[in-house]
């Protein structure tokens, strides 16, 4: 292990994070709506963090000093792992630092900070705070640095990296780490991350602008957009995305229809953006990916307007549905109607939706849509040697053949998402007390579905579930270590499992190889 390299590379990492909080302390001024008394301990929070972020920083550029050039694959999958981990534990500080409350006499604890730090970075949208809008329980210009913790990790901070510090050949295996699934364009990777990285900030930009010109705050605005385009899901409001006509703005629809868009965008694949860019949206239409993540979206969005979502249709307009669709499909979180209480047909739909998410290559989380494309082609072949076992045929995707290796960590990865969710949620079952619910007993299937959905929520990185979590719930009244390990679950999910579980193989670290017996 080249470990000053490592040292080195983490290093940056806290310098980054202690120049993007610099951006959420103009937010405490009085020019931009800030007041004093409610601002100056979460301004002393930041600057306290920054301090910390700068010190760190330099500590592991010393030690990383006279480090080579040369690196194997096995630092890169360190340096991601380490720098996620580093980042979500800096990345706290400013909401315990701070004082800020989750509810009013309630302070933050170390696994609420680490929970929301996690939530921010892995852009799953999920909170422990039960009240956003006062600022004497959770100043604006945390509130801001919440937000941002969604903007870095919204195409991972490793391809920003990338982007940033030009190291060509590294950026090689942070890519193929950050774009699970297809590979792009045979373009260098280092140019390629820097368009990637300019689509991403332009899609922010043209959101925010969209957001102020329909009567957002500037504040609000870029808080929204780094949750949207990130599919993340934090918002500046308790009701989410359902403030805006809540509090009677008049263009309440056209926000929802903008966030929409712009959430639809997020979950497709940034490669393929890429290729819009350059003038050849062939490329898009052509994806098999991308139109099978179109049709899930308008197919879902029909059964649940067709299976009456409650008795009363009139009450939930078809864009309502088709926001909750897209919203839960990319994995961004916000809504604008309590979903978890229409019918059961529309809970399983989006229980489904939760668990695919959006195209391989974006920013939202789930299985991806290219693996479940991927084993829906493989399954008529499967069923076909049941009866014909000495016929072979190539899988076909794009009309380019798949790789066995391939096809095989498809299967694998779904193996391990059901492995971790069945038990994590018997975790949660066995040691969650009842009175997370309020309640001296709780009925089991309303505690399995909560359970379960909470998993589901923070595995594939969406935010909200059912029940406990649902529309208008939070995380907070879970108990620690259910939050410790609904963070994990956060990492585990936003960094695609293997390369967090390969930090626990022995031959990670010893460079022990398996013998392989002589048979001869």
């Amino acid at each position: 292990m080249n470990s000053p390299l490592v040292f080195g590379f983490l290093g940056t990492v806290c310098h980054i994070l202690g120049v993007s909080m610099l951006f959420s302390l103009p937010w405490a001024h009085s020019a931009l709506g800030g007041v004093w008394d409610n601002e100056r301990s979460g301004f002393i929070g930041l600057i306290a963090s920054m301090a910390i972020c700068f010190a760190t920083g330099f500590l592991l550029r010393f030690l990383g000093r006279g480090a080579s050039e040369s690196f194997s694959r096995k630092e890169a999958t360190a340096i991601v792992v380490l720098s996620w981990i580093l980042a979500t534990i800096l990345g706290m500080l400013p909401f315990l630092l701070s004082g800020a409350e989750r509810m009013e006499g309630v302070p933050l604890s170390v696994c609420d900070a680490l929970f929301e730090s996690q939530s921010g970075f892995s852009t799953t949208g999920a909170t422990i705070f039960g009240e956003l809008e006062r600022p004497d329980l959770l100043p604006r210009c945390i509130l801001f640095w919440r937000s941002t913790t969604h903007f870095l990790g919204g195409l991972g901070i490793m391809v920003l990296f990338v982007a940033l510090l030009g190291h060509g050949t590294f950026g090689k295996t942070m890519m193929r780490f950050e774009w699970s699934g297809k590979s792009g364009p045979r373009e260098r990777m280092q140019l390629l991350a820097k368009a990637l990285f300019k689509i991403y900030v332009t899609l922010n930009i043209l959101l925010a602008t969209a957001l102020v010109l329909q009567g957002l705050t500037l504040f609000d605005a870029l808080c929204h957009s780094f949750g949207t385009v990130a599919t993340a899901g934090f918002s500046t409001f308790n009701a989410s995305a359902g403030h805006f006509a809540d509090a009677g703005y008049s263009c309440a629809v056209g926000i929802e229809w903008t966030l929409m868009l712009f959430m639809f965008i997020g979950g497709t694949n940034f490669v393929l953006l890429y290729w819009v860019v350059l003038r050849k949206p062939e490329r898009l239409f052509h994806n098999t990916e991308w139109r099978v993540y179109l049709g899930i979206v308008l197919v879902a969005t029909i059964l649940i307007i067709c299976s009456g979502v409650n008795d009363n249709p009139t009450e939930t307009p078809t864009r309502t549905v088709l926001f909750h669709v897209v919203s839960l499909a990319t994995t961004t979180g916000y809504v604008t109607d309590e979903y978890e209480k229409w019918n059961g047909f529309a809970c399983g739909v989006f229980l489904l939706l939760m668990f695919i998410g959006g195209c391989a290559g974006s920013t939202a989380g789930g299985f991806k849509v290219l693996r479940v494309v991927s084993i829906w082609k493989l399954l008529p072949q499967e069923i076909e040697k049941a009866y014909r076992p000495n016929v072979v045929r190539p899988l076909l995707l794009d009309g380019t053949p798949m790789e066995k290796d391939v096809i095989q960590r498809i299967l694998v990865h779904l193996s391990v998402m059901a492995v971790v969710f069945v038990t994590a949620t018997l975790f949660i079952l066995a040691l969650e007390p009842a009175t997370t619910w309020g309640t001296l007993r709780v009925d089991g299937d309303r505690k399995l579905i909560d359970s379960a959905g909470a998993v589901l929520s923070c595995m594939n990185n969406i935010g909200p579930g059912l029940g406990l979590v649902g529309a208008k719930g939070n995380f907070g009244h879970f108990s620690e270590p259910a939050k410790c390990l609904f963070a994990c679950l956060m990492m585990l999910g936003r960094l695609e499992f293997f390369i967090v579980l390969s930090l626990f193989h022995h031959g990670f670290w010893t460079g022990w190889k398996k013998r392989i017996p002589n048979t001869s």
